[in-house]
């Protein structure tokens, strides 16, 4: 079995455009580095890659009702992502039919563009391995549930309607409920990327009953490596004597990412008696970003060019992580990858590679406090810094690349494809 390599069909709403796309074409991208056959089938496509197609039906009718789907189920009745004829389509793809695997990652989205209904039918001809990037699968609506525990009994009376992807009125104990007859009559594999979502996995009443494999996420180490930070700076304009933070996420102001908490964060740690701090703010967003007298403050709108991002995370001393809500984020594994240590919130899979006062500084969920003292305590003592940076470069190193990653999932197709025989 070792020599053996199978053709894997991907199915996600993009293949490289925001943080799930970019992990599932990584994924994409890793296997056909090992020599296995890989495509994918998108709904929005972004790349040039011959590998990726539209799943979108091209017969015409297939196509009506696909906005059937969108303007009167999802809108209308806001019953999400129930009718869509394209996803029963699909299996006519040759794409799909020539597929060993099948591989699916986020089915929702702004824009449906896939039915989890034709889940039965499509998991009954090909082993299906579904990638949670979020909680979403687990609950009536959210993609994240924050304090509320109601996807662990049926939803219903749902705190957060505009959570994303949103609600205009409360449908999710019905959605909950066709969930799980849905999820009765499929055969899935689930890869969760940390243990966090593993637990949450298995303690759904909708999920508890497929199988779970931890499949951490892997960043591409000849971009996201060790780089000097005299250079870095010098392509920002930062001199060596500032003491940099970073906060970057895709969206800045997005609720969970935790931006709200920054000002207060960097307000203490200035107060701390912390000379020469600059704020590196980086994401969609950015210009926004209101200055503060106490300390400098660098705005860096949203780009896609993977060595930008690196020289960011090489410019900094710290990067901060406030995350309220989380699973597996990938710009801590690059800044980490970069030898930049972070400080972060415990929530989520973060505490899986941020080791406190290991590979870096766990502050309590929520805890300003807490966060602001990790990050003076990592600027004030250079030698911990150096020491918590090396150990970063060497666990990503060894356990999270591109290769790894890829080897992971090959060892699960393995597994999949002697069990179906």
């Amino acid at each position: 079995m070792n020599d053996f390599s199978a053709n894997v069909l991907h199915i996600n709403y993009s293949d490289n455009s925001g943080g799930a796309a970019r992990s599932a074409y990584k994924i994409h991208s890793g296997l056909r580095d090992i020599s296995w056959k890989s495509r994918m089938l998108v709904r929005w496509k972004v790349t040039q890659d011959s590998d990726v197609d539209d799943i979108r039906s091209q017969n015409p009718l297939v196509k009506f009702g696909d906005g059937v789907g969108r303007k009167v189920i999802d809108r209308w009745l806001n019953l999400q992502y129930l009718y869509y004829p394209s996803s029963f389509a699909l299996m006519k793809h040759p794409w799909f039919q020539s597929a060993d695997i099948l591989q699916i990652y986020n089915l929702h989205g702004f824009t449906g563009f896939f039915t989890y209904r034709a889940l039965p039918k499509i998991s009954n001809q090909k082993p299906v391995v579904w990638r949670l990037s979020d909680m979403w699968p687990l609950t009536g609506h959210c993609s994240y549930s924050y304090e509320c525990d109601r996807w662990k009994t049926g939803c219903g009376a749902c705190p957060h309607l505009d959570e994303y992807p949103a609600l205009s009125r409360d449908t999710t104990a019905l959605l909950w409920r066709i969930k799980k007859e849905v999820y009765k009559c499929s055969k899935i594999v689930l890869v969760a990327t940390n243990n966090w979502m593993k637990k949450a996995l298995q303690s759904s009443p909708l999920m508890g009953h497929f199988p779970v494999d931890i499949i951490p996420n892997g960043i591409d180490t000849n971009i996201f490596h060790p780089l000097s930070q005299v250079e870095a700076r010098k392509t920002f304009g930062i001199p060596s004597n500032r003491k940099v933070v970073l906060f970057a996420a895709y969206q800045i102001w997005e609720i969970r990412k935790g931006g709200q908490y920054v000002h207060d964060v960097m307000q203490k740690v200035a107060a701390s008696g912390i000379d020469n701090l600059t704020l590196i703010v980086m994401g969609k967003g950015a210009n926004s970003w209101a200055d503060d007298p106490n300390y400098q403050t660098m705005k860096i709108e949203f780009t896609s060019n993977d060595q930008v991002l690196a020289n960011a995370y090489a410019a900094a001393d710290v990067y901060l992580h406030p995350a309220i809500v989380e699973n597996f984020p990938n710009t801590v594994l690059e800044s980490m990858g970069c030898g930049t240590t972070c400080v972060a919130f415990n929530t989520g899979g973060v505490s899986d590679v941020v080791l406190h006062l290991e590979t870096g500084y766990l502050a309590r969920h929520k805890d300003i406090d807490d966060m602001a003292k990790g990050v003076k305590l990592l600027l004030e003592n250079p030698e911990l810094l150096e020491r918590l940076s090396n150990n970063c470069q060497n666990f990503i190193a060894s356990e999270y690349t591109l290769e790894r990653q890829a080897q992971r999932h090959a060892h699960l197709y393995h597994k999949l494809l002697d069990l179906s025989k």
